[in-house]
C-alpha cells in the first residue's frame, strides 16, 4: 500500500531526529561550481573529509561560457570558479567533468548528465545544490534540491535532515495533440495547482499520458515540479525507464542489470497505494502554453487571453494588459536550452520547425545543448547545420541564458522566448528583461516569425 516515495524514504531513513525530521542517507550527490565552493571551504575549516567521495560527482555548468570553452576561460570569474572546483575535487577524490580536462566529453548541465550517464537510477535518493534536482525523479528516484549548508552536510556525512512529505498523485489521461509537448503539460499543471500548491508535497505523475512519454519528456515535467512548490516530483519506473538505462556507463550491466530491474520494479508505487491528495488532467485539452507574467504559474494557452483578474504587478512589469493575447507579442531573443529542455529530443523538435526557414532579422537566437553528449548526438543528426542555416547560434554545453550567470544575458527591456524554467524578474540577466516560457518548438516558431506564434500552424 506504499507509494514509491515512502518505499524509498523508509529504505534510506537512518533515524528520526529530536526535531522530528528524518536523517536520510543520500545515495547520489551531484555538485557544480556555484553552490559547492563555500561547502568545501566549510569542510576544510572543520578539518573534515568527504564521507563517501565515490558517491559524489561534479560538473561545470552554471557559469561556464557557451561561446568558447577553451581553457583558460576568457571570463575570469568562470575560470576561477572552475579552478576552485577542480582543486576541491582533486583534494577530496571526487570525479569531475569539466572543459579542458580528462572526461570533458561528459561535461554538461548536472541534471542532463546524471541520467544520460546512468548515475540516476530508480529507488535512489539524490541531492544536488540546485533547485531543479527534481528532474531525476523521471527515472523513479527521490531527488532533492538543497542549499549550500546542506551540500556541506552531504559531503561530510552523506546524510540530510529532512521533513517527511505528503504525496499528491497527478493523473494525466488523453493523447497530446501535435504541437503540444511536456512543457505545455507542466505549465498547465502549475497554472491549475499554483506555484505554492505543492508545498509539503511530493508529486507523483502517472496515468496513460505519462506512461506514453519518453524519459526526456518525463524529465521536463519532473524538472518543473519545484516551480509548483513541490519538494519532489517523480514517475514510477517502468519498461521505458529500464530501456533508457540499459547500456549507460554507470548503470549495472549483464546479470547485474537484470537483478537491478527486478528490484526497481518493486520500488514502484503499489497498485493500492494511498495518497494524501489526487488530481487529474485531460491532456487532450491542453494547447501550446506561454507564460505572460513573472512566475511560471502565470500562463495562458496560445489562443487564450490574459484573465481580467491577472496580477497587476506582473502585467505592469511585462507590459501586458488584462484581456490581451500573448500570441503576436514581438520577441527580441530566442533561447533553446536549459536542464528543462536542452536534450536531444527538444533540439530535434525545434529543428523540425526551423528547417527551411530563417530567423527574423529582429531576433537573436541561441541553441545551447544540455551536455557534450547531446551536442555530439545532435551533430551526428545534422542539427547544428539546420539551426545555423536558419540563423541560430550553436553554442557549447551549459546553463547559458536560463539564469545568466555567464555572458549569455538579456539587455534592457528585451523580451525572450525561452525554453527554460523560470521567468522571475531579472532571471535572464537584465533587471528589466522579460521572459516568456514555452516549449522548444514554440521558441523556434517565435524565432522565425519574430513574435509569439502557435507552432501548430507551422508543423507539416
Amino acid at each position: 500500500m506504499q507509494t514509491l516515495f515512502h518505499k524509498v524514504w523508509d529504505l534510506h531513513a537512518v533515524r528520526t531526529l529530536p526535531s522530528g525530521q528524518t536523517q536520510l542517507f543520500v545515495g547520489l550527490h551531484l555538485v557544480h561550481e556555484v553552490t559547492s565552493p563555500q561547502a568545501f571551504d566549510m569542510i576544510r575549516q572543520q578539518g573534515w573529509s568527504v564521507a563517501y567521495p565515490e558517491r559524489t560527482f561534479a560538473t561545470v555548468d552554471h557559469i561556464v561560457p557557451t561561446r568558447a570553452q577553451t581553457r583558460p576561460f576568457i571570463d575570469l570569474t568562470a575560470e576561477e570558479m572552475t579552478t576552485a572546483l577542480e582543486r576541491s575535487c582533486r583534494e577530496f577524490g571526487i570525479q569531475l567533468w569539466a572543459p579542458g580536462r580528462k572526461g570533458a566529453e561528459h561535461q554538461g548541465i548536472v541534471h542532463v548528465i546524471g541520467p544520460e550517464l546512468g548515475l540516476t537510477q530508480p529507488g535512489m535518493t539524490i541531492a544536488c545544490g540546485d533547485s531543479h534536482t527534481s528532474t531525476h525523479g523521471a527515472l523513479g528516484a527521490i531527488a532533492f534540491g538543497i542549499g549550500t549548508s546542506q551540500v556541506r552536510d552531504v559531503l561530510a556525512s552523506q546524510c540530510l535532515a529532512l521533513d517527511p512529505l505528503k504525496v499528491r498523485r497527478i493523473d494525466l489521461t488523453g493523447r497530446l495533440a501535435p504541437g503540444v509537448y511536456a512543457k505545455d503539460v507542466i505549465l498547465t499543471i502549475i497554472r491549475r495547482l499554483g506555484v505554492n500548491g505543492g508545498g509539503g508535497f511530493a508529486y507523483e505523475y502517472g496515468g496513460p499520458t505519462i506512461d506514453a512519454m519518453s524519459i526526456e519528456e518525463r524529465m521536463t515535467i519532473c524538472n518543473m515540479s519545484i516551480e509548483g512548490g513541490a519538494r519532489v516530483g517523480y514517475v514510477n519506473p517502468d519498461e521505458t525507464t529500464f530501456a533508457y538505462l540499459e547500456g549507460r556507463p554507470f548503470a549495472p550491466a549483464g546479470a547485474a542489470f537484470d537483478r537491478a530491474v527486478s528490484w526497481w520494479r518493486q520500488m514502484a508505487s503499489s497498485p493500492d497505494a494511498r495518497y494524501d491528495d489526487r488530481v487529474s488532467f485531460d491532456a487532450s485539452a491542453i494547447e501550446p502554453t506561454v507564460t505572460w507574467g513573472i512566475n511560471p504559474g502565470q500562463s495562458v494557452g496560445i489562443g487564450e487571453a490574459i484573465a481580467g483578474s491577472a496580477d497587476r504587478e506582473a502585467l505592469e512589469f511585462m507590459g501586458f494588459e488584462a484581456g490581451q493575447l500573448v500570441a503576436g507579442t514581438p520577441i527580441d531573443v530566442a533561447f533553446i536550452g536549459s536542464c528543462t529542455n536542452g536534450r536531444l529530443s527538444d533540439l530535434e523538435e525545434a529543428a523540425r520547425v526551423v528547417r527551411g526557414r530563417t530567423v527574423a532579422t529582429s531576433v537573436k537566437a541561441l541553441v545551447v545543448p544540455g551536455s557534450q553528449s547531446v551536442s555530439r548526438a545532435a551533430e551526428a543528426r545534422g542539427l547544428p547545420e539546420i539551426f545555423r542555416a536558419a540563423g541560430f547560434e550553436w553554442r557549447g554545453a551549459g546553463c547559458s541564458m536560463c539564469l545568466a550567470m555567464n555572458p549569455d544575458r538579456l539587455e534592457g527591456r528585451q523580451i525572450c522566448a525561452s525554453s527554460s524554467n523560470r521567468n522571475f524578474k531579472g532571471r535572464q540577466g537584465s533587471p528589466t528583461g522579460r521572459t516568456l516560457l514555452m516549449s522548444p518548438a514554440m521558441v523556434a516558431a517565435a524565432a522565425v516569425t519574430g513574435r509569439v506564434t502557435d507552432v501548430r500552424n507551422m508543423l507539416s
